[in-house]
Order: C-alpha cells, then sequence, then structure tokens
C-alpha cells in the first residue's frame, strides 16, 4: 500500500492518466471525416464542437484547480475519469449538431479539465521534493505522450474493423476503467510545505497583480491555438492534399512519438535553463516549422519531418510554463494558478479549431491558417522574454 503512494507511482500514474486523457483527444480529427460524413454535417459543426470543448476546458480549469488544491488531486482524477467516459459515449450517439457540442464540447472539455495537467502535474508538483520537480513533471509528460502514441493506431485500428461510433464506446470503457489510478495521488499528505502559506483568495490576487502572469497567459494561448489547429485538421488538410488516410494516422504517431523524447527533455531544460528563454525558443521552431510547412511543397518525406519537429516541441510548453509558475508563486495553490493560465491556452484552441474550420468552409483552403499559426507563435516568443521569473516578494523575504 505504501508503495502506491510513492513519488514514483504518482509520477507513473499521472502520466497514465494524461496519456489517455490526451490520447483521445489527440485523435479527435480522425473522427472528423468519418463523423461529417456518416451524419451528412459539415466540418465546422464538427469543429466547433470541438472548439466548444477547449474553451469549456480552460474555462473550467481554474474551478476544478480550486477543488483539487482545496480537496485533494485525487477525487478530482476520479471524477473526471467517469465524465470523460460518459462524455464519449454520448458523443457516440450523437445525432445533431447541439448533440455533439453537449457531449464532445461541454462534458469532455470539463472531464479534461479534472483529468490533465492542471491537476496532475500540481499533485505531483505538491509530492515530489523541490529539486526532483523538473524530472517529475517531465516523466510524467513524457509517460502521457506514449500513452497519446499507443492511441493512434489503436483508434486506426477501432474505426477500420468496428466503426467510429464502436470506437469511441470502447475509449469511454477505458476512461472509465482507468479510475484506480487516481489513487496514488492523494497529495492531501505528505506534501512539500509551503515556506509562507496564503489563503486561496491571496494567491489568486497576487498572481493577477503580477505582469509576468498575463505575459504568461497570452503566450499559452499560441500553443493552444496551434496544437488545437493541428490536431483537428491536419488529417483532413492531408486527405485534401491527396495524401491517404494513412499519411494522416502517421504524422499523428510521429507527433506522439517525438512528443514523448520532446516532453521529458524539456522538463529537464527548465531545471537546467531559465524556463521563459526555454518556452521563447519553442515557440521560435515551431513558427520556423510552421512557415517552411506552409511554404513548401506538401510530400511525404515531408509530412513526416514537419510531424517530428511539432512533436519534440508539442506539449513540452506544459512542464515548463507549470514550473514557471510554482517557481514564481509556489505550490500551495499551483493547480488553481496554472487553471488560470491554462485559459489562455485554451481560448487558443478554441480559435485554432473553430477558426479552421470555418476558414475551411469559406476559402476551401487551410493556407491562411497555416500563416496565422506562425505568427502567433512568433508574438508568443516575443511575450515571453520579458516575463519577471523570480520568486514573488512574499517567497524571497521568507
Amino acid at each position: 500500500m505504501k508503495a502506491l503512494r510513492s513519488p514514483l507511482a504518482a509520477v507513473l500514474c499521472g502520466g497514465v492518466i494524461v496519456g489517455l486523457a490526451l490520447g483521445v483527444r489527440h485523435v479527435q480529427g480522425l473522427f472528423m471525416l468519418p463523423m461529417t460524413g456518416t451524419r451528412g454535417w459539415g466540418r465546422e459543426a464538427f469543429a466547433l464542437a470541438i472548439a466548444l470543448q477547449n474553451l469549456v476546458w480552460g474555462l473550467a480549469q481554474p474551478f476544478t484547480g480550486m477543488i483539487a488544491d482545496r480537496w485533494g488531486a485525487r477525487r478530482v482524477l476520479a471524477g473526471g475519469c467517469l465524465l470523460y467516459a460518459l462524455g464519449l459515449y454520448l458523443m457516440a450517439h450523437a445525432a445533431t449538431g447541439v448533440q455533439l457540442a453537449l457531449s464532445a464540447g461541454l462534458l469532455v472539455g470539463v472531464a479534461l479539465s479534472g483529468t490533465t495537467f492542471s491537476v496532475v502535474y500540481g499533485a505531483i508538483s505538491r509530492i515530489v521534493p523541490p529539486q526532483r520537480r523538473g524530472w517529475a513533471l517531465g516523466m510524467a509528460g513524457a509517460v502521457g505522450g506514449v500513452g497519446q502514441f499507443a492511441m493512434v493506431p489503436a483508434t486506426q485500428q477501432l474505426i477500420g474493423g468496428l466503426g467510429w461510433i464502436a470506437a469511441l464506446s470502447v475509449f469511454a470503457l477505458v476512461l472509465a476503467f482507468a479510475l484506480p489510478l487516481a489513487w496514488p495521488l492523494d497529495d492531501r499528505q505528505d506534501r512539500v510545505p509551503e515556506r509562507q502559506p496564503q489563503s486561496m483568495t491571496g494567491a489568486i490576487r497576487e498572481a493577477l497583480s503580477h505582469k509576468g502572469f498575463w505575459l504568461l497567459n497570452a503566450g499559452f494561448l499560441a500553443c493552444g491555438f496551434q496544437l488545437a489547429f493541428i490536431a483537428g485538421h491536419f488529417p483532413a488538410f492531408l486527405v485534401d492534399q491527396g495524401f491517404g488516410p494513412h499519411t494522416g494516422v502517421a504524422a499523428l504517431a510521429i507527433i506522439a512519438l517525438a512528443n514523448v523524447a520532446g516532453t521529458y527533455l524539456c522538463g529537464q531544460l527548465g531545471g537546467l535553463y531559465r524556463r521563459k528563454y526555454v518556452l521563447a525558443g519553442l515557440y521560435l521552431v515551431r513558427s520556423g516549422a510552421l512557415l517552411a510547412f506552409a511554404l513548401l511543397p506538401a510530400s511525404t518525406a515531408s509530412v513526416y519531418v514537419f510531424a517530428f519537429v511539432m512533436g519534440l516541441t508539442w506539449l513540452g510548453t506544459v512542464p515548463l510554463t507549470n514550473g514557471l509558475v510554482s517557481q514564481v508563486f509556489g505550490v500551495q495553490y499551483l493547480a488553481t494558478l496554472f487553471g488560470f493560465v491554462f485559459v489562455g491556452h485554451q481560448l487558443g484552441g478554441f480559435l485554432g479549431m473553430w477558426l479552421g474550420g470555418a476558414v475551411f468552409d469559406a476559402t476551401g483552403s487551410y493556407d491562411a491558417m497555416w500563416l496565422l499559426s506562425a505568427l502567433v507563435g512568433l508574438a508568443a516568443a516575443a511575450l515571453h522574454w520579458p516575463i519577471d521569473d523570480r520568486a514573488v516578494a512574499r517567497l524571497r523575504m521568507a
């Protein structure tokens, strides 16, 4: 029983939950064409539901974080798994755009807020000593990346063999059975003590008065924009360009596999260098890859190279951003404060997913979206550079 409450168990189980939750989200783009074809919808109907999911996820995240900070991450994770399962089951049987928005958008969005970064990373940051925090966050992200990678071929096999409705139903069962994995993430005991405790209201007020907190939030918008657009529209874009469906599946698999190494390395880099500079560098690399892919002729080789580069920077921003928040404000209310930062990420996710569908339906092309994705990445790099990453005065004087 003691082993189940060890830091290593928390890292591994937290990583698996994140991998399952984000893995299902990562492959949503593979459901766009079969679902819209079966239901007779345009792409914007599907894109709007997933965009709503991103927005709900972001808006719910601060409140989910507050619950986790006050009553423990384990309960939030268990409830999130069950709600995710319900949302996927209802998504599989949605007959109208409204039903799809309520299931894939509202329910899954709230569920993601309880099964991903803010809650899991907040718990791990409290369970693991500060000197091991960079490794722990990077390792949890890497484990989650393995889960995302495994979900891509699994989705392809399920859709091809059983159909998309059955595939979503299987995922619902998997999320329901993942509930026991929440047990080791009990951060109510053996927490790393905060040097100078404060109230939750005081912590929120302190963060909202910090200029760097707003810069971090605005910069994180670019991450959500880019990831939602690519994950949601890349497979359909490749089909439009004349590639077979297997190319999109392979590209998503490469992104997920490269993300395993990228997330772990970013966690390590965050322990060696100033996180704000590493984040700025990641956004510059992303923007360069997006511009090159948009301007050069598309080929199978260029698709896979682009997927690999994007995968290396895919979720590496998350442990770095989470680590930066804990570095500046401490870990007592980390899930809450990261939840507020995550609002920016998910606002970007809403815009990236919805605009992708709206722009395509209006122009028949994704060209403008590729260029816009690169521009927001350049803006994010500029926003991260001036962030004051010193611990707040309350902690420096403790």
